[in-house]
């Protein structure tokens, strides 16, 4: 069938303020499985934007051609709030500017009228329960939207999503290597998606705090999974948070490489009639978000790096400086645990408190506590 456009209308922040979100429907004649792919729910993040005017073409392409499956929701930009919101010139698109809350935290969480729908109504067949499980969730979304424009917007986003098979929201850091964020127990079986996409990093956890919108769609199926222990709920919906690189890492080339990675995890997951990826011989490596370490600035400064992204480096090492202006100090960055050098701050002057460098270690961190994982 042709692509279908949906426009969303968002409630009025003042007079003459409405807002609107542009969804793309590709619903093929093919039964198949439902993906919904949202780009730049952090507004700033404009690596996402482009991979998905790159994945836009793509799939009008396949759709052109008859060769989709089932049904791929495409939100371009999932933050029309975000998008409008500069300061002095500067894009700030990943907190409101109203309330300060993050666009990415706070989705909504149906677990428990979902449980209390799906009650008394599980069976053995677990194909039957998730799709019991699917229908109780639509039926639990608000019948009327919130008149706050923020969560207008997350509640919208999450009705599109909220029954779908693959869940990939879209975003960037300030400079990264490509990296995912997964709940461990869709590990390993969305190593597919971290072999298209080549993350160099793949972090897990069952939660990471905040109710992010990946988790909000993932975490309620292995929730549901432990409160029903006797019935079979197979973890159902393969949501991942996708770290597009760094801020600046916006090319054509480098956007239609991702496009092209996120078509063949599409095609793997039985959403494109084309030639299934082959398995990767090495399965890429995972590691615990509590392995992380996220470094901060002391004092303020000017950040320097003696080591680049993508280098492993080793507990202890100094990995670069933060020089005080003042008095010419050079403050080493020392790693704390031994890993991979992923990601680190954009801008080069600091103040306390700032996170400064992301290094992804392989054992757990003693200061690494569940439940508060994300930076905010």
């Amino acid at each position: 069938m042709p692509l279908s456009t949906e426009t969303i209308t968002l409630p009025p922040a003042g007079p003459g303020t409405t807002r609107r979100l542009t969804v793309l429907r590709f619903k093929s004649n093919q039964p198949g499985p439902k993906a919904y792919v949202q780009a730049a729910v952090h507004a700033d993040e404009v690596p996402a934007l482009l991979v998905a005017q790159h994945l836009r073409e793509k799939l009008i392409t396949l759709d052109a051609a008859g060769q989709l499956k089932g049904e791929i929701i495409l939100v371009p930009y999932a933050n029309p709030i975000g998008l409008t919101q500069f300061l002095q010139g500067w894009h700030l698109g990943r907190y409101e500017l109203d309330s300060g809350s993050n666009f990415n935290r706070g989705y909504p969480d149906l677990f428990e009228p979902v449980a209390a729908a799906v009650s008394g109504q599980l069976g053995a067949d677990a194909a039957a329960n998730v799709a019991l499980i699917r229908q109780a969730l639509r039926v639990a979304l608000p019948a009327e939207y919130s008149s706050n424009e923020n969560m207008a917007l997350k509640q919208h986003l999450y009705g599109l999503s909220c029954d779908a098979d693959v869940v990939l929201d879209l975003h960037c850091d300030y400079e990264a290597t490509m990296h995912l964020y997964i709940g461990t127990p869709l590990w390993p079986a969305a190593a597919d998606l971290a072999a298209c996409l080549q993350s160099s990093v793949n972090l897990l956890a069952e939660d990471s705090g905040g109710e992010a919108f990946d988790e909000a769609n993932s975490r309620l199926w292995w929730r549901l999974a432990k409160h029903f222990p006797q019935h079979p709920i197979p973890p159902a919906c393969c949501a991942a948070t996708v770290e597009l690189r760094g801020d600046r890492d916006v090319s054509d080339t480098l956007a239609a490489q991702d496009a092209d990675g996120l078509i063949a995890f599409l095609a793997g997951r039985g959403f494109v009639d084309a030639p299934v990826p082959p398995k990767p011989a090495l399965l890429p490596e995972a590691t615990p978000l509590e392995a992380v370490d996220s470094l901060s600035a002391g004092h303020p400064g000017v950040l320097v790096w003696s080591v680049k992204l993508g280098d492993e480096v080793m507990k202890d090492q100094v990995i670069g400086h933060l020089i005080d202006p003042e008095t010419g100090a050079r403050q080493p960055i020392t790693a704390r645990t031994d890993g991979l050098f992923f990601a680190a701050r954009g801008h080069r002057w600091v103040r306390p408190g700032h996170w400064i460098a992301k290094i992804a270690g392989r054992q757990k961190l003693d200061w690494r506590k569940a439940g508060a994982l994300l930076s905010n």
